[in-house]
């Protein structure tokens, strides 16, 4: 007997831009599986009459990535802690009785691509530094409150959404100015820079390192280049670096198990195909 079709897909606008299709397809094809995954273009206007038309097409779930990731939590029927406290979703699980649950699995992906790599990390007595106050920096956050870390201190060009984020986040965490965030340095264990400073085509982070401790981790969420200029000149103060690819691979695991029933493996194999394509 043939086994089922198991179809799911990643949405946006614009969509050629997503490496989602590369992932999950590799995955299909190494766990013999009999499904698809499919990138489709979705409209604003479009969304809510695409979200219910999918499950009917016999879709399990989709990826969300822009500019649908916070509008899809106004239309979601269950949203789980991590997407409420993150405000905005990147996996979606149709539901046997109707509608959809909105997740967000960038916390655990991150989280994941830091312990994979540095399996002595220990959150409760980690000082976390945060450069970029956007989406990023916002899923970072929750999943380091979330892991038990307590001093995490963030800095953005633009001070006013720095303080946001404080406020966002019930002043939980500290904010510097983006002019003395060299000063502050060599007080922290790790770094992570949540914005996209450093990635093909922009601009590098301008960010001198020489007070930073040795064994400092370092993490850049940015994975084009895979190791950024930030990651080159922390390798030769001594620190421990990890790039961001990481996490784009580890945040994908929920949602594919979720949709087709096996949990996938991170290998070079998947790293490599990713930074080829």
């Amino acid at each position: 007997m043939k086994k089922k079709l198991l179809l799911a897909g990643v949405i946006g606008d614009p969509i050629l831009h997503s490496k989602s299709p590369i992932l999950h397809r590799f995955w299909l094809n190494q766990n013999n599986i009999n499904g698809h995954y499919i990138p489709l273009k979705v409209s604003k206007i479009d969304l809510e009459l695409v979200l219910k038309t999918l499950p009917k097409m016999g879709f399990s779930g989709v990826n969300v990535t822009v500019p649908h990731k916070e509008s899809v939590l106004k239309i979601a029927n269950e949203i789980t802690q991590s997407a409420s406290q993150i405000g905005s979703a990147n996996t979606l699980t149709f539901l046997p009785c109707g509608g959809f649950k909105a997740d967000n699995t960038d916390g655990y992906g991150f989280l994941k691509n830091l312990e994979e790599n540095e399996s002595m990390w220990d959150p409760l007595n980690a000082k976390v530094f945060i450069i970029g106050a956007g989406g990023a920096s916002r899923a970072v956050i929750s999943a380091l409150l979330n892991s038990g870390v307590s001093k995490i201190v963030i800095t953005n060009r633009t001070h006013e959404r720095a303080n946001e984020l404080k406020e966002y986040f019930d002043r939980k965490i500290d904010v510097i100015k983006w002019n003395e965030k060299e000063q502050f340095l060599g007080e922290i264990n790790t770094l992570v820079n949540t914005t996209t400073l450093g990635m093909l085509g922009c601009e590098n982070l301008d960010l001198s390192l020489s007070s930073i401790n040795m064994g400092t981790i370092v993490l850049d969420l940015v994975y084009n280049p895979i190791k950024t200029t930030l990651l080159q000149n922390a390798e030769k103060q001594g620190c421990k670096i990890i790039d961001g690819l990481g996490m784009l691979l580890h945040q994908a695991t929920p949602g594919f198990k979720e949709w087709f029933g096996v949990e996938p493996k991170i290998t070079n194999e998947i790293r490599k195909r990713i930074l080829t394509q």
